[in-house]
């Protein structure tokens, strides 16, 4: 078997689990948002009383919550969060999982080169990151237009999607050059983790200060803001720009450090 079919078939099950609690996360809230509804309540009237750091918190951010729309842009800051805990777990795990279930011995027996078993591992993680993406394209578009009342969404939401590919793509591959990095690779999912709460904390407290505005380079959370993406900013050239370097530099890194580590068998 080769270690493309062998990485896919091990996450096979993980990648079915988290699409499922996608499609369930996408699908409660818009059904919440129909109760809403439904309860003849102002959404917008009741946000006037909230104070601004509760709403930063929550994402609500400038969005009319009385449209399915803009309900759905307070929602995707909570799935971008859950796209991107699923990209770094995989990332770190990928690689880490061979020193952890002790298959190293037996993975680089085989006549293959290093560059060639990290590309196979990226190029599998990088089909489940895409397949989850899909899922939650597809249930998005799917809820959101249970509930829409003649607006247009689909561009919005298809947008919003190609900035979290994007955030998916970035902390992946936190993950898998963390884990090339450490000399103990078992730590990296908690480090890749620290890093993407370190940022999504960060992102918010962007939010509640505008005085801490110019640290917004500083998150990958802050390159693609709904509220930008679906308005007349869009996507800024110097976050599209900064994020692809990003890559480049983590791709790199992942696979240099992973050519010269010394693997526990």
């Amino acid at each position: 078997m080769n270690v493309f079919m062998r990485e896919m078939k091990a996450n096979r099950k993980a990648l079915i689990i988290w699409s499922i609690g996608v499609f369930l996360m996408v699908a409660s809230s818009m059904v919440k948002y129909a109760g809403l509804q439904a309860s003849g309540q102002s959404i917008n009237d009741l946000l006037v009383s909230m104070p601004q750091s509760l709403k930063a918190i929550m994402g609500m951010g400038t969005f009319d919550l009385s449209t399915a729309n803009g309900y759905y842009g307070v929602l995707f800051i909570y799935l971008a969060m859950l796209a991107t805990i699923h990209a770094t777990m995989l990332g770190a795990t990928i690689i880490s999982k061979e020193e952890r279930d002790k298959t190293s011995e037996f993975l680089f027996l085989k006549p293959i080169s290093r560059s060639k078993i990290i590309t196979a591992k990226l190029l599998a993680a990088f089909v489940n990151v895409v397949i989850i993406n899909l899922v939650m394209l597809v249930s998005s578009i799917l809820m959101v237009q249970k509930y829409n009342h003649g607006e247009a969404f689909i561009g919005e939401i298809t947008r919003l999607m190609l900035g979290m590919f994007i955030l998916q793509l970035i902390f992946l591959l936190i993950g898998t050059a963390l884990a090339a990095i450490s000399k103990h690779p078992k730590t990296a999912p908690s480090h890749a983790t620290g890093i993407l709460l370190f940022t999504f904390i960060l992102s918010m407290a962007i939010d509640m200060n505008s005085r801490i505005e110019n640290l917004k380079y500083l998150t990958p959370f802050k390159y693609f803001d709904a509220k930008n993406v679906n308005s007349s900013v869009g996507f800024e050239p110097v976050f599209v720009i900064l994020s692809a370097s990003l890559i480049v530099v983590l791709l790199s890194t992942t696979y240099v450090f992973y050519r010269k580590r010394d693997l526990n068998v």
